[in-house]
């Protein structure tokens, strides 16, 4: 994967586009808001549990597991929501694996994917996702707002991903009221902790933060505890050799 990773990645995601259907409109799956649910159980950490079994930057990471083995402990451990790669090319997900994950779990699923259009949206609400990734950086912000009011109006949330203080102050203009920090540069690829820490300062009240990738341990869970309301945690838990303990040690108690 080139340095440039998030253009590479745009045009890949153009293309598959192209040939995308517009899929007709199914009943939206039913369970609680994330959003609610994270201003509800504040006094913990949240965890969101992703289901990858592969990245541009690591590689492989587990490419034999039972997906949906996986996502029901994640589920019994506590998790608040399940985020599902369906990204093929660089990611090894696919749409089926969000499909047959939201129909075997009752709490919201998160179609992770670099979505730049309204087919994706359909498409992945239709394959039981409540919550959708839009990426700042991924979008001018007129397109941006376009997209997100219209899963909005599908009856989605939102997790608006940032990576710096401009992204992060068009997430506060769209009035994104999830919004994540992904601690991973998109163009470099490199990631630090510190991204989470030093936007922390810029927070507002009423959205809540999700703090992405770099968290591995309970001592990096703690350091993002008290400026977030929960984490978005893939690998660690991929690779995990008891996926319930990592999850249940990630969710820190605040206060």
């Amino acid at each position: 994967m080139s340095k440039e990773f998030l253009p590479t990645i745009l045009k890949q995601k153009a293309k598959e586009v192209e040939e995308l259907e517009t899929e007709s409109l199914q009943p939206l799956r039913e369970t609680y808001k994330l959003y609610d649910y994270l201003k509800n159980n504040a006094k913990k950490l949240q965890v969101i549990a992703e289901v990858k079994k592969a990245s541009p930057s690591l590689g492989d990471i587990n490419l034999d597991v039972d997906i949906v083995k996986q996502a029901k402990t994640y589920q019994d451990s506590g998790a608040a929501t399940i985020s599902v790669l369906t990204d093929p090319f660089f990611f090894k997900g696919d749409i089926d694996y969000l499909r047959q994950i939201s129909s075997q779990v009752s709490i919201p699923t998160l179609a992770k994917d670099f979505i730049i259009d309204e087919k994706q949206i359909i498409r992945s609400r239709n394959a039981g996702a409540t919550v959708i990734l839009l990426i700042v950086a991924a979008l001018p912000e007129a397109r941006l707002k376009e997209l997100y009011d219209f899963a909005i109006g599908l009856g989605l949330e939102v997790l608006l991903e940032t990576h710096n203080l401009p992204e992060l102050e068009v997430a506060h203009r769209i009035g994104a009221k999830i919004i994540g920090v992904n601690n991973r540069n998109l163009v470099t690829f490199e990631t630090d902790i510190n991204t989470s820490l030093e936007l922390s300062a810029h927070f507002k009240e009423m959205p809540v933060y999700i703090s992405e990738s770099a968290i591995f341990t309970k001592d990096d869970a703690a350091l993002v505890a008290p400026f977030f309301n929960g984490i978005l945690v893939g690998t660690a838990l991929m690779k995990a050799d008891n996926v319930s303990e990592k999850v249940k040690e990630l969710q820190i108690a605040k206060g």
